[in-house]
């Protein structure tokens, strides 16, 4: 069993890279969102596929790709970023980013529905209708990125190839429960999995209350 410090380095790590990759995914995924909502221009059709389709991006194919880039012999190995918790945190940035931008594109669409008249005829230029959406989108953009958030914590194959799993370095609660699922120490990986379970829990609960939130919101 490993001591209290080293299962707390281990979830501090996860939440560590998870965060740091979500936020980082708001800020590309929100913007790419209102983007494809609210502007017509060529090509918006194939890049909203794309994003929808990269919401299913298999986590190993990410890690394997990044892995040619980062290695040694790849055009960033240069970076040395490899078996870092940097890697994990673009590893998670990419699979998360799509998630976000299309969750946030249906935000943005159903609102600038809701207010294009309204804006309109006040004259709203493009910068004061896109901060007046995402003013409206607030609690629902928190949503999408809580959504995000669960992903990036329950991720395991990317993190695994472009961390390595290293002790102290770059383990993180889904790697740390594999290891010791392999090793037979199913206390350490049941504890780890309860943990993880638990912030899961907090996160669906968080996006419970916010969509009945929004709900009341709707209807007042």
């Amino acid at each position: 069993m490993l001591p209290g410090s080293q299962l707390m380095e281990i979830v501090a790590l996860s939440l560590k890279v998870s965060v740091t990759a979500v936020l980082l995914a708001a800020l590309i995924g929100i913007p790419l969102g209102a983007l494809l909502a609210i502007r017509r221009f060529p090509g918006r059709t194939t890049l909203t596929v794309l994003v929808n389709a990269l919401m299913g991006l298999p986590p190993v194919v990410v890690g394997l790709g990044l892995y040619l880039l980062l290695s040694r012999s790849g055009p960033l190995g240069v970076l040395q970023l490899l078996y870092t918790p940097t890697a994990m945190i673009i590893a998670q940035t990419i699979l998360v980013t799509p998630v976000i931008a299309s969750f946030s594109q249906q935000i943005f669409s159903d609102l600038h529905h809701e207010y294009d008249e309204m804006l309109r005829a006040m004259r709203a230029s493009r910068w004061q209708t896109v901060l007046t959406l995402i003013h409206e989108a607030r609690h629902a953009l928190i949503t999408a990125i809580l959504a995000g958030l669960g992903r990036a914590l329950s991720e395991i194959g990317a993190v695994m190839i472009v961390g390595g799993n290293i002790n102290h370095a770059t383990r993180v609660m889904t790697t740390a429960i594999a290891l010791e699922t392999s090793k037979g120490n199913l206390r350490l990986a049941v504890s780890l999995g309860l943990i993880l379970l638990a912030l899961s829990f907090a996160i669906n609960l968080a996006l419970h209350f916010l969509r009945s939130r929004l709900e009341r919101a709707a209807h007042a």
